[in-house]
Formats: C-alpha cells, sequence, structure tokens
C-alpha cells in the first residue's frame, strides 16, 4: 500500500531535477466561486506537466542493469515525454508505445527528447498488452503511466508541495485519468490535511472512476472520445483504484465545453495555457460540479501541453467573455 513515506522518499529523489511549481492564486476566481483557491500550476512542470515527478521517481529506482538496457512506457503523450527525459538525464534509452491520433506536439517533444516512438491504435489495440510485448522483446524495463508505486509517489508530491506551502486544505480536486496522479495526491494529502476532501474530475464521456466508485470495483467502458486526451482511459487501475477506492470521497464529470471554458478563463484571467486534462479541475470548479464548497479549496493544474494550432482549434470563436 502507498504510504506517506513513499511520498516523502519520491521526494527527495527529485529533488534538484523536478520544478517546485507555483501555487496561483485569484480574486476574481475567488468571488467567483464563493472560496479561497490555491492553483497547483504544474504546466509549469519539466515537460510541461506533473507527469515528469512520477517518471523521475521510477527512472530514479532502476537498477545498474536495467539503466543499461533501457525503459519502456506506453502514453498518449505527457508520460510519454516524461519518461524520455527521465531516461535521457538518467543516460539511459527509451521506447515509447503512442497513440496513432496523440497530439503532433506531444510527439515531436517525445522524440526531441531522443525517445524512439512505436505507434499503436488506441481504440482497437491493447496498450498494455503491447507494451508489454516491446518490452520483453527489447528487455526493457516497462514503466507504467500510472499503475505503478514508484509513479504514483512521484505524482504524490504535487499535493506535498501545496499543503505544505499553503497549509491545511478543505478540499483538493484533481484530474483522473488513470489515476496515478490522484492515487498519490490522495496519499499525501489526508495525511498532512487531516478530513480533506479528495475530489476527483474526469470527462463526462470517460467516467469509468465515476461507475467504479459506485459499484465498488473498477469497471471498463469504452474508450472515451473527449478532447481530453490525457484522461481517454477506459478502466481505473488496478493499484490506483484501490487506493482511490478508500481516500475519495467522489469523482465530479465534466462537458468537455466546460473544459474548454475553464482554459479560456485560465488563458484570459490566470494569463496560463492549459491543456484539456490540465483545465478539467478548474472546470469543475467553475461549473459548481462541487457541492458544499469548503473556505478553502487546492485545485491541481496538471498540465499545459497543447500546440498553438490545437490550442485555437479548441477554443475557435464564440467563446464567452470571462
Amino acid at each position: 500500500m502507498l504510504t506517506l513515506d513513499d511520498v516523502l522518499a519520491a521526494a527527495d529523489r527529485i529533488e534538484g531535477a523536478a520544478h517546485r511549481t507555483p501555487v496561483l492564486t485569484s480574486r476574481t476566481l475567488n468571488e467567483r466561486v464563493g472560496a479561497e483557491v490555491f492553483l497547483k500550476a504544474e504546466n509549469f512542470q519539466r515537460i510541461g506537466a506533473f507527469k515528469f515527478r512520477g517518471a523521475c521517481n521510477a527512472v530514479s529506482r532502476l537498477t545498474a542493469a536495467e539503466r543499461a538496457r533501457g525503459v519502456a512506457a506506453y502514453s498518449s503523450g505527457n508520460h510519454a515525454q516524461a519518461v524520455a527525459l527521465a531516461a535521457a538525464l538518467a543516460g539511459t534509452r527509451a521506447v515509447i508505445l503512442m497513440p496513432a491520433d496523440a497530439p503532433p506536439t506531444k510527439v515531436a517533444a517525445t522524440e526531441g527528447y531522443g525517445a524512439e516512438v512505436v505507434r499503436y491504435d488506441r481504440y482497437t489495440e491493447d496498450r498494455a498488452a503491447l507494451a508489454a510485448k516491446l518490452s520483453q522483446d527489447r528487455g526493457l524495463t516497462l514503466i507504467p503511466p500510472y499503475d505503478h508505486y514508484d509513479v504514483m509517489a512521484g505524482q504524490g508530491t504535487v499535493a506535498l508541495e501545496l499543503i505544505r506551502e499553503v497549509g491545511p486544505l478543505g478540499a483538493l480536486l484533481v484530474p483522473v485519468g488513470g489515476g496515478g496522479l490522484m492515487a498519490g495526491c490522495a496519499t499525501a494529502a489526508t495525511a498532512l490535511s487531516p478530513g480533506i476532501r479528495m475530489i476527483g474530475v474526469e470527462p463526462a464521456a470517460g467516467d469509468d472512476h465515476a461507475r467504479s466508485l459506485a459499484a465498488g470495483h473498477r469497471v471498463e467502458i469504452e474508450v472515451p472520445r473527449t478532447i481530453a486526451d490525457g484522461q481517454a482511459i477506459s478502466s481505473p487501475g488496478e493499484l490506483t483504484f484501490a487506493v482511490n477506492q478508500r481516500l475519495v470521497e467522489a469523482f465530479s464529470l465534466v462537458s468537455d465545453d466546460e473544459i474548454r471554458a475553464a482554459m479560456a478563463f485560465a488563458f484570459e484571467r490566470l494569463k496560463i495555457v492549459l491543456e484539456p486534462s490540465g483545465a478539467s479541475a478548474l472546470a469543475a470548479l467553475l461549473a459548481g460540479r462541487v457541492e458544499d464548497l469548503p473556505d478553502r479549496v487546492g485545485v491541481v493544474l496538471s498540465g499545459g501541453n497543447v500546440g498553438l494550432q490545437r490550442f485555437q482549434e479548441l477554443l475557435g470563436e464564440g467563446q464567452p467573455e470571462h
């Protein structure tokens, strides 16, 4: 089971490699939602997303023999870049399985860090099975995007830093894809801020965690079609769900339009760029998806990896003024 000690150890390992990202505040946002909000800006993390924390922690734990052989991963983009960079910094090679429709900017960045990219069809092929075979065939150590204790512990340093900086919180809103960020953050936050409400946020088309929590076991859905590509997951991770089922109060759902509105708000009011997945927790807050909002709320802005053309396509014209 993941513990606070695991997260604290991960923080020590990634110190100096991962950025200590800023916490943003906005009087406009506070007034709009009726609470004091603290935004953990992981769009300023290395590779532009929180994923570097977990990848860096996992790669740092490799044995000399594993480092000599190299690593493999599968990802729609952010974990791909994170493992590619962490591997490069550790002096080892990385082979990354990415979906054919992954954002071109994320593919280019992954290759730019020196990784080999292998493509697959996310709607017809099983990426975990493909990655397992790839790893076995090439003798690589597989670093999954979320269902891995070292990855989860690294992601938990997001909440660790936030609460150490701003103090106890009444609630923490976290974007959820496979559940690794939430599992790590929930482990750290519930230990450091007793009574905190952990709220996961999913795109409405990809409500596998909400369904799983209601059912009491992991539920499989069709691969969701949503602008939040980093959250287009069909089922919670086995390890992550075991943590989240115990520590997460609820999973809120947001529409693609609500995510777009949050991206626009972040751009216009906070002066930052968020990718759709990175804006989903903010979207839940702005759309009033959390009932009985406490006075002090944390929100994880999980990433900002979106190209200019895609950003323009997503927001387009006719977005409301904020």
